[in-house]
């Protein structure tokens, strides 16, 4: 056990002025907050009433309060857990009806509550869903990602302006780098949890990944791994997404369409000595993805299940290969602060491949549409990762 973990970026020598490349914006002075010109008093907002149901509604603009930020949302991003909260509602992120989501955003700092130091009014921001609180029982065994205090989340970012908590103004939000495109940085929550999942298995020069599921999860998960050196093998079943990977760095890619009945088999006869891959990601979220990248993982190797299933869900896993062959069967689940801060650093890389990522933008008005083609509901050609522009 460790002592107690400090989670704010200062605590661990970040500066968040430099991820920006600029000097730090002022705190709202005389305990008032700070705001840039006049705003609005009423915005729109989609608020969650039920599965399937969403409604773009009139709400008052909200005032920050101590150490609050209210955000201009530029652009918000449909995160596959909005997709699944929009299909069957969320008993964490969304416990009472109606209540705004959506939480990958980037925008532009329009009001700064009493004592938000580090954010000045025309900041452009982006932000975590959540900051640990550093105190408690897993935070003081540095386990950040399953802190117990990460409430309140982040919600409400399908909005034309959106309060973000002091907590994650604190610990967990940054400046963006002037030039850099708002639909980047509003990935920097995404990519904190797939740079925290790739710690799993010691991905770097010599080792092969596979990756199941080719969402942006998964080609994130793929530009990552291949950054770090690893010959990556991509499995999908579109086209589109097939080429995405191989775009963003994959050696190989197997299509799921052609692999015939033993598709592990396809994948494990593209490593050395047909043994099978060191590290297989599951980026789907289903059993039957869990049990097919145990499948393709070699003896001794390490399958991350990085897909969160429904509540209730059982995988099939052979025990004999568990015990016999040394599996390491683990998971990666959420971001901590030093993932953010890695995150906001592999943004700015001039080959990270947001357009890649980014395919299609919608509306506000339009949410319910991007969703249902986020869930498939609906057929769009070529999607990969819906935009909502207020």
């Amino acid at each position: 056990m460790t002592g107690a973990t400090d989670p704010r970026p200062g605590a661990e020598g970040a500066d968040r002025s430099a991820v920006s490349g600029r000097p730090g914006g002022a705190a709202a002075p005389g305990g008032a907050a700070e705001t840039l010109g006049t705003l609005p008093a009423v915005m729109r907002q989609a608020l969650f009433y039920a599965p399937g149901d969403v409604r773009i509604t009139q709400v008052p603009v909200p005032t920050p309060g101590p150490g609050e930020l209210l955000v201009r949302v530029e652009v918000a991003l449909v995160c596959g857990t909005d997709v699944k909260t929009y299909r069957r509602g969320h008993p964490v992120l969304l416990a009472e009806a109606p209540a705004p989501f959506g939480h990958e955003y980037c925008g532009v700092v329009a009001a700064v509550g009493a004592g938000a130091e580090g954010f000045a009014v025309g900041d452009r921001v982006s932000s975590a869903n959540s900051a640990p609180c550093g105190h408690c029982f897993f935070c003081r065994r540095e386990q950040l990602s399953l802190c117990e205090n990460l409430q309140p989340l982040l919600n409400g970012a399908y909005a034309d302006y959106l309060l973000v908590p002091a907590r994650i103004v604190e610990v967990n939000m940054f400046r963006v780098p002037y030039g850099m495109e708002p639909e980047r940085a509003a990935l920097l929550e995404p990519l904190a949890c797939v740079l925290k999942g790739l710690e799993v298995g010691d991905v770097g020069p010599g080792t092969t990944v596979g990756v199941v599921g080719l969402g942006p999860i998964g080609l994130m998960m793929t530009y990552a791994a291949a950054g770090r050196g690893a010959r990556v093998i991509a499995v999908g079943r579109n086209d589109g997404k097939l080429a995405a990977a191989r775009a963003v760095g994959a050696a190989e890619v197997v299509d799921l369409r052609t692999a015939g009945g033993d598709a592990p088999a396809v994948v494990r006869a593209l490593t050395e000595q047909g043994k099978g891959v060191d590290v297989a990601v599951e980026a789907v979220g289903r059993p039957e993805v869990w049990d097919f990248a145990v499948a393709m993982v070699r003896r001794g190797g390490v399958v991350n299940f990085f897909g969160g299933c429904e509540q209730g869900s059982v995988a099939t896993i052979d025990t004999y290969r568990l015990h016999y062959e040394e599996l390491c069967l683990t998971a990666a689940f959420h971001h901590t602060p030093r993932h953010v801060r890695m995150a906001a650093e592999v943004l700015a890389r001039v080959d990270f491949p947001h357009r890649t990522l980014v395919t299609h933008r919608y509306t506000l008005d339009e949410l319910t549409k991007a969703l249902r083609a986020a869930g498939r509901e609906t057929e769009v050609k070529g999607l990969i990762k819906a935009a909502v522009i207020p």
